[in-house]
């Protein structure tokens, strides 16, 4: 048992019950992270969800749209109006944090800021449904920045509730019955020592009082 490796001393009795109390109040400490943690972690997946499921159906939308200007429009004229880029796009990452876990953040902002820029092309040989198709992709893309944050803070997350659950059992199940164990021992060596130590002192005194009663019957 491991409590009978520890010195049985006031000392070191001392030092394991500030050892436990710390430990207790980490426990603690630990427990709510993990618990607030699981708390922000449900709300990004809920969001993760919603997203995934309006840039999918953007993405499907601008697809479909494609296909069919695709199918309206002469190929050579479509590669054409999508062969030089009129609008450019720049991205931004940075992090912040949410319980000492660094959640990315992406930011980005557009060249011009004509909303009508998204279209590279005149509008005498191009469809309508092209048109739709560059829209619906313009629409998607802030959404799928921030799918792309979710989806990373998910996994962070994940992995840190995962640490901090670990740490959680440690201290539950291992370090804090551990110096319960061996506070108890210690109590328990300390306890022993001090009936021992009354026993000879009674033994002692005995003695004490026998050579006294025997010297006085000798005088007498």
């Amino acid at each position: 048992m491991a409590s009978t490796h520890v010195n049985p001393t006031r000392m070191e009795l001392t030092k394991l019950k500030r050892k436990l109390a710390t430990a207790m109040r980490g426990h603690k400490l630990l427990k709510d992270k993990r618990d607030e943690l699981m708390r922000q972690f449900l709300i990004l997946v809920k969001e993760n969800m919603q997203l995934r499921e309006e840039v999918e159906e953007g993405i499907l939308n601008a697809n479909q749209n494609f296909a069919l200007a695709r199918a309206m429009m002469q190929e050579e004229f479509l590669d054409v109006a999508m062969m030089v880029p009129k609008q450019e796009v720049y991205l931004e990452a940075e992090t912040k944090n949410v319980m000492s876990v660094e959640i990315p953040v992406f930011k980005y902002h557009t060249k011009s800021s004509d909303l009508s820029d998204i279209f590279p092309y005149g509008y005498a040989f191009t469809s309508g449904d092209l048109d739709d198709a560059v829209q619906s992709l313009s629409t998607v893309l802030p959404k799928m920045l921030r799918l792309a944050e979710c989806e990373k803070g998910c996994q962070l997350m994940a992995a840190e509730i995962e640490k901090t659950r670990r740490r959680v059992n440690a201290l539950e199940h291992v370090l804090i019955p551990e110096m319960r164990e061996k506070i108890k021992y210690i109590v328990m060596k300390l306890d022993e020592n001090e009936r021992s130590t009354q026993i000879r002192l009674m033994k002692v005194k005995e003695l004490v009082l026998r050579d006294a009663l025997e010297e006085r019957r000798r005088k007498d």
